[in-house]
């Protein structure tokens, strides 16, 4: 459903609580109380220093948003605290002989079926010229997101699309279903492909051949492995399109950038304006509950007795304000191409970061607006934060045998780079952590 868009807006007031939809649908988040006892589990222990950054704090850690149409407003998962994910059976430890995660860039494309390399530009009439991300620098971020472990890059020619070579040859197909082979080393696979004559792009292939390939060359070494193509994917016959996916039992995953692609924005009704961290606004988040149709509407219970918490600029402190803050003094997105290509990467990074979480075993978080919150379309994606809850944070440091202050550490200085840093993703996740670490410095110097 369109939600209710404002063309101007100043996120003069930051609301820290789910939206009023969350009654409507039904949701009733965690208490307080069940939310600390997520953090913590039996026979686990943190240094000082990351208990004290694993601690709750809503001006850190709002609630999930909970507007109409997220994941969470249909039919969200249980929830799973960090003691329910050390004992799960299934999950895949980390261990000295599998610790590697692996990145594999887009496939290379044969002249024989280069229509495929058509695929990778929308089908748009005022298209211009972005930089895409480079997967070198999803492979950095990574590095940061999952510190402790080595994230390696495999070469370019890992994979190439090359013509499948069937019984019976036909002319390729104007649109629908055909077949590529996706050759890595000497051995050739049939992925499913489809042309498509009313899409945002040209063609798309098939997610799950892509994600069965994935499985075919995770080298031993490999704790998991993400396939970062640059082109349109689909799940089922009746999907328009899907950005990613994780086989978590089986640790690989695969993410498309095509869909991040800013120019597609306002074709997918994708709202820069109120992304992360803005889309904590108070007036944006009214705006879009409201726009849920009267008839739906019915009494529920309270999603909490503490009720709704909306902050002014002025009453409010801690990272969620700061990296609000830095978010209102950015020039217009559309200023430089540099911003928005960076906000582009910045996109991939969440999802490739994402996917990657549930190879950890890490299920979708209900707790806290997370990084790890499912989304249920390209627009909620565009909201959702790029940090990690304090229960997911406690699994990815345990998983990862770091702490979470070097962890911190080393994703700032991602944002800190040149061209990230003054972005519209990576300027206010750098502030965000910068105001979360001086959080803890205060609070242990007042201990």
């Amino acid at each position: 459903m369109p939600q209710r868009s404002i063309s101007k807006c100043d996120h003069t007031c930051v609301c820290l609580s789910s939206s009023p939809h969350a009654a409507v649908a039904g949701f009733r988040r965690q208490g307080q109380r069940q939310r600390l006892a997520a953090i913590k589990a039996d026979h686990q222990s943190f240094p000082r220093e990351d208990k004290l950054l694993l601690e709750e704090d809503d001006r850190a850690f709002p609630a999930p948003l909970l507007l109409p149409g997220d994941d969470l407003a249909g039919d969200p998962e249980d929830p799973q605290s960090f003691q329910e994910w050390l004992d799960e059976e299934d999950r895949n430890p980390v261990t000295e002989k599998q610790k590697t995660i692996y990145v594999v860039p887009s496939p290379q494309i044969d002249a024989d079926v280069d229509f495929v390399g058509t695929w990778e530009t929308p089908k748009c009439p005022d298209h211009e010229s972005i930089k895409p991300p480079s997967t070198k620098d999803v492979q950095d971020y990574l590095t940061a997101f999952y510190h402790g472990l080595p994230v390696k890059m495999m070469p370019p020619s890992t994979l190439k699309f090359i013509p499948w070579k069937t019984p019976k040859k036909k002319p390729q197909k104007k649109t629908g279903l055909q077949y590529l082979g996706l050759k890595s080393g000497d051995e050739c696979v049939r992925v499913r492909s489809r042309t498509l004559s009313n899409g945002v792009y040209r063609g798309q292939v098939n997610l799950d051949d892509l994600l069965d390939v994935a499985i075919s060359i995770l080298p031993k070494d490999a704790y998991a492995l993400l396939i970062i193509v640059d082109f349109d994917l689909y799940e089922d016959d009746d999907d328009e399109f899907v950005c990613g996916r994780a086989y978590g039992g089986s640790r690989v995953a695969v993410v498309s950038s095509a869909r991040y692609n800013p120019i597609l924005d306002s074709i997918q009704d994708v709202e820069r304006l109120h992304a992360w961290p803005a889309s904590h606004c108070e007036k944006s988040m009214s705006a879009c509950a409201s726009a849920e149709p009267t008839a739906k509407r019915q009494k529920r219970p309270p999603v909490n007795s503490r009720g709704s918490q909306k902050n002014s600029f002025s009453e409010l402190t801690g990272p969620v304000k700061d990296a609000v803050s830095f978010y209102r003094s950015l020039p217009e997105i559309d200023s430089s191409p540099s911003l928005l290509s960076a906000l582009w990467l910045g996109r991939v990074c969440r999802t490739a970061s994402h996917e990657l979480g549930h190879c950890f075993g890490i299920g979708h978080c209900v707790y806290y607006a997370c990084s790890m919150q499912g989304t249920a379309s390209i627009c909620e994606d565009a909201r959702q934060p790029p940090y990690l809850c304090p229960v997911d944070l406690a699994k990815v440091i345990c998983a990862t045998s770091t702490s979470a202050l070097e962890r911190y550490r080393a994703l700032l200085a991602i944002c800190e780079r040149p061209g990230n840093s003054g972005t519209h993703f990576f300027g206010p996740f750098a502030t965000w952590i910068r105001s979360r670490l001086g959080q803890i410095e205060n609070s242990a110097w007042v201990s």
